[in-house]
């Protein structure tokens, strides 16, 4: 490609979802679960093809930063106000730091992928398609299964986007967005699936030119008009939080998808967590040990997380039981997207 490649890892978020394992003292990305090295360091890893390589976070985690990426500069965001403000921010700073304009690859850092190495080539692959269609570019996770847990991705034709006569345009690899939509219920994704709609991944790939054209008409267009003015606090005074996909790409005209199939989840619940480390063989049922050692008798597809801790299970089944150092959450499985209301009221009693 006649232009640099760089990967931008957002890192600026708490994970919530992952309390008492992720506290505001210890965010989820500088965690290892399942593994010796952090999230961070391991979506690091996979963005070794970049030119040069970026972490994008909030000032109280800056410091940490280099303890797991010490290959990769630091952007600081002015204020944590959701992935809309931060990705503008970091396409403005970065734009102009070569010669020739950049195509920047942006990706979460708590995801769990299977395949690093054909994970780092679609990544490329996006950036080209990025430079190619001078837009924005986001990868579609092929779906295993209608997850409720994610949002999703509706390709222009439906499942028949990415067939012969796209790929006769576009060559093989690439197709326009009808519409983004949040997470469903399982009926309707089941439908989407059936569909040909993707997993959103929140991972995507464009110029920082044609991400701030796509900004300038969105709710962050005050934030556009104090960069340019050189005045990144007052830009994030003026803009209240808000995701990319619903500030840029639920409206953006010019938008591309490129599947990806590489074995991936979101490792921003307990639930998933549990999921990706699979199941222990002991002998009577299947339960998904974190960490921790685990009696378990007639108690099946529980999620146990106690690194300093026994936990014995005795005919319970679906729960999460995650142990840290004097925090103790116990809920159904199926309530893990519901384990930020916890955090959220122990914020109210400074406790968290």
């Amino acid at each position: 490609m006649d232009r640099p490649v760089v990967a931008c890892v957002l890192a600026g978020g708490i994970g919530s979802r992952l309390y008492p394992a992720s506290r505001s003292d210890r965010p989820k990305q500088f965690l290892a679960f399942g593994g010796e090295r952090s999230l961070l360091s391991r979506t690091l890893d996979r963005t070794a093809f970049a030119d040069e390589r970026y972490v994008l976070t909030r000032e109280s985690f800056a410091g940490e930063i280099h303890e797991h990426a010490p290959e990769a500069g630091v952007l600081v965001e002015p204020a944590g106000k959701d992935t809309g403000p931060a990705l503008v921010y970091a396409a403005w700073r970065l734009r102009d730091r070569f010669d020739t304009e950049p195509v920047l690859v942006c990706l979460p850092s708590d995801h769990h992928v299977a395949d690093d190495a054909a994970f780092a080539t679609r990544l490329e692959r996006a950036a080209e398609i990025a430079v190619e269609t001078d837009g924005i570019v986001t990868l579609g996770v092929e779906p295993t299964r209608p997850a409720t847990g994610y949002g999703y991705i509706v390709p222009e034709d439906g499942a028949d986007g990415l067939e012969s006569s796209e790929r006769e345009r576009h060559g093989d690899d690439y197709a326009a967005v009808d519409r983004f939509t949040e997470k469903p219920d399982r009926e309707n994704a089941r439908r989407l699936v059936e569909a040909g709609a993707y997993w959103n991944a929140g991972i995507f790939a464009w110029t920082p030119s044609a991400l701030l054209r796509e900004a300038r008409d969105s709710p962050l267009a005050a934030l556009v008009d104090a960069l340019e003015d050189g005045e990144p606090d007052r830009g994030f005074d003026a803009v209240e939080p808000v995701s990319v996909d619903y500030a840029i790409m639920e409206r953006a005209i010019d938008v591309s998808v490129t599947p990806l199939s590489v074995g991936w989840d979101d490792l921003g619940t307990w639930d998933a967590v549990g999921r990706v480390l699979g199941a222990d063989d002991d002998g009577e049922s299947a339960n998904a040990t974190v960490a921790g050692d685990v009696l378990s008798i007639d108690a099946a597809n529980n999620v146990v997380a106690a690194p300093d801790a026994h936990v014995s299970l005795l005919e319970v089944d679906d729960l999460i039981v995650a142990a840290f150092d004097d925090r103790v959450l116990v809920a159904p499985r199926g309530a893990s997207q519901r384990v930020r209301a916890i955090v959220e009221r122990l914020r109210e009693r400074d406790g968290f």
